[in-house]
């Protein structure tokens, strides 16, 4: 099974957050062990900016086991279309395309995705495993 990462997931284990730290690092560790972890162009570049130099980044993820994996054309396409359907049916600028390119992703190139930020991509996403480490089941 492939779990694609979002980048709040990540923050919270690199930054050892007090609230989220644990329970996403426990997360990352159930996912690892039931396939493999991927993250695509956009939740990279997020994290990079975390780290200087990028080496750092590129040495953490390998430690972690999370391996870099570019968003297609094909799901490029799908997150444009989404995001367009999104907007005309009223959506704010709330929502970002990054977020409909994380989506994606995950839809179209792995079988879930692991995100603390489930109201969206369960609503906007909806045959997408969405795997929530906040919640005492993961769901």
């Amino acid at each position: 099974m492939k779990t694609a990462v979002d980048t709040n997931v990540l923050i919270d284990v690199f930054r050892d957050d007090p609230v989220h730290g644990r329970a996403s690092a426990d997360a990352l560790r159930g996912c690892m062990k039931q396939g493999s972890l991927i993250v695509c162009d956009v939740v990279w570049a997020e994290l990079s900016s975390l780290f200087d130099p990028p080496s750092a980044l590129r040495e953490r993820m390998e430690l972690l086991g999370i391996r870099f994996e570019a968003i297609e054309k094909e799901t490029a396409e799908q997150a444009g279309a989404l995001w367009r359907q999104y907007r005309r049916a009223g959506g704010t600028r709330e929502r970002v395309m990054a977020d409909f390119l994380v989506g994606s992703h995950a839809a179209c190139q792995a079988q879930r995705l692991l995100t603390r930020d489930r109201g969206f991509y369960r609503q906007s996403f909806a045959g997408l495993e969405i795997l929530d480490p906040s919640t005492s089941a993961g769901s």
